[in-house]
């Protein structure tokens, strides 16, 4: 058993009801996704998270789940999610599920109970006031679509805690009822053959909310109970959170707690490196981050199924970024974000889409890739808020670009799917999807990355130019990614005594052989270049 699996995993995240059809009613089912799995096996996936796949009324995408063990009817059965779960594991690929446990709908059953009277078992599974708390219009997650945080309901003549819309009252965490069912959720997963979980807005799970509070304590204890708990069901399992805090707070998640984070920070700053096409942002990231405990890694992303969060920035930086990738009001969210595609961000310029990815997928941590960015797929903008980039996958140019049967789809596809979809790309050595599938087949083959440490290779490059390496006991790969549009030449010379018959695994395109001196490395417009320098018995 590989307890640390997820070190070297690519992980692909994507929603059921929007990646392929089965049944013809124009909404993405179990049965569908298992006959695209070989699609993610060439591609060279290792892990599937699956966006909440719970029964719900979807007034927020399934994330107001009222039956935490049951599959969306929409989806299919449970059976469907088992026999998903075994022909996932046959190609080598574990999946991973949401799990969305800081709310509920107002429509679960838990809730209904609870509102129904003040003796009701379920009460206290949630968060009351007897009067209007004075925090009550503050810490909205939704600025401009939430108004406050607290909500009365006539029915339980109280007030009800909602860190998030007004259908979705927060869990108690400080019951131990409640902690107990969130351990059997986990069971119950774990048991129909999950690896592990992604954990949806961690840091207000763990609030031991009070009224008239709005900082209330965190408490960490639970995701030390939850760690425990996991291990000892599933010795390997995954707990993978979201937990968008400041920088000193991360360490707090880590230390027998949590096992990956997702690195906002660093996204935030890749998104900075490629607007002003400096790579400083990027180099900052990598000095201030936290020293991580033995076992605990980031996960990167560059686009996820949420906005590109540009909070962590200063006002400055986030103008520079809206400047370049959302320049129009339409494409913000929030007054924080951008809630577009990468590949219409870049201009659909291949060479800069490759670099970006080259480079995420380079720097140290788990690589997380949101289904359809390896074909380049576009955004809706005419949808509301972040569904704009939660459309159908472009499969094909038969109906509905081979995603289903049906007339009415669960979401409208993107113009231009005809030319941009899976079936022309795959007939194309030179497409988006074909580099890809030679990227991540490339990363596979240097654990380093995953494994090892990332260092910034401070010497003097020209401007726009990062060199950074990966180093663990297996060997050093050093990357290279110029960032601007002028081509240049890098001095590597000073890792020459490090190398032992430096060889090039992945490029923009074919350079001149690599010298042993190492000395002029020639770089093109936003060009990038992956150089093995050693490889250890």
């Amino acid at each position: 058993m590989n307890e640390r699996w997820y070190s070297k995993a690519v992980v692909y995240c994507l929603d059921i009801d929007t990646f392929q059809d089965s049944d013809g009613d124009g909404v993405g089912d179990i049965r569908g996704l298992i006959g695209r799995l070989d699609y993610l096996a060439r591609l060279g996936i290792t892990c599937l998270w699956l966006h909440p796949i719970h029964p719900s009324p979807n007034r927020d995408d399934g994330y107001d789940a009222t039956d935490f063990y049951n599959v969306d009817p929409r989806f299919g059965t449970l059976g469907d999610f088992t026999e998903l779960v075994h022909e996932a594991r046959n190609l080598g690929i574990r999946v991973i599920i949401d799990l969305v446990v800081n709310h509920v709908s107002n429509e679960h059953p838990w809730f209904q109970s609870a509102r129904s009277s003040p003796d009701s078992p379920y009460r206290d599974w949630f968060v009351w006031s007897d009067e209007a708390p004075s925090d009550r219009r503050q810490g909205m997650v939704f600025p401009g679509e939430q108004d406050e945080t607290w909500t009365y309901d006539r029915t339980a003549k109280a007030w009800f805690y909602h860190r998030f819309y007004d259908f979705q009252p927060d869990l108690n965490i400080t019951n131990p009822q409640v902690r107990e069912e969130i351990k059997k959720i986990c069971s119950f997963w774990l048991q129909l053959g999950v690896s592990g979980f992604r954990m949806d807005a961690v840091p207000f799970i763990i609030e031991r909310t009070e009224p008239g509070n709005p900082n209330p304590e965190k408490d960490f204890e639970f995701l030390s109970e939850l760690r425990q708990h996991v291990q000892w069901r599933q010795g390997d399992a995954l707990l993978l959170a979201e937990a968008n805090v400041e920088p000193a707070e991360l360490t707090d998640y880590f230390g027998g707690r949590l096992h990956m984070l997702f690195d906002f920070m660093l996204n935030a700053r890749l998104m900075l490196a490629l607007a002003r096409q400096d790579p400083e942002p990027v180099i900052d990231a990598l000095r201030d981050t936290p020293a991580l405990p033995d076992g605990a890694q980031w996960a990167t992303f560059l686009r996820n199924h949420d906005e590109v969060d540009l909070s962590r920035l200063t006002a400055d930086q986030r103008a520079d970024v809206f400047e370049a990738f959302g320049p129009d009001e339409n494409m913000r969210l929030y007054d924080r974000g951008i809630r577009r595609r990468l590949a219409p961000m870049l201009g659909n310029d291949m060479r800069r889409i490759q670099l970006a990815y080259s480079l995420q997928f380079s720097l140290r941590g788990t690589p997380v890739l949101r289904y359809g960015e390896e074909l380049g797929m576009g955004e809706d903008l005419s949808l509301d808020g972040r569904m704009a980039i939660r459309t159908p996958m472009q499969w094909s140019q038969a109906k509905n670009a081979g995603f289903s049967d049906g007339d009415s789809l669960v979401r409208p596809l993107v113009e231009g799917w005809e030319t941009l979809n899976a079936t022309v790309q795959r007939n194309d050595r030179q497409s988006l999807l074909s580099w890809f599938e030679r990227m991540i087949h490339t990363l596979r083959e240097a654990p380093e990355v995953g494994a090892g440490s990332c260092q910034h290779v401070d010497v003097q490059v020209p401007r726009g130019v990062l060199a950074h390496r990966a180093i663990d006991r297996t060997g050093s790969v050093l990357f290279l990614h110029n960032l601007t549009d002028t081509a240049c030449e890098v001095d590597m010379s000073s890792l020459a005594a490090d190398a032992d018959h430096p060889v090039e695994v992945l490029s923009d395109e074919g350079y001149d052989p690599i010298t042993e001196d190492l000395a002029k490395l020639a770089l093109n417009g936003y060009g990038f270049r992956w150089i093995r320098l050693r490889r250890e018995p």
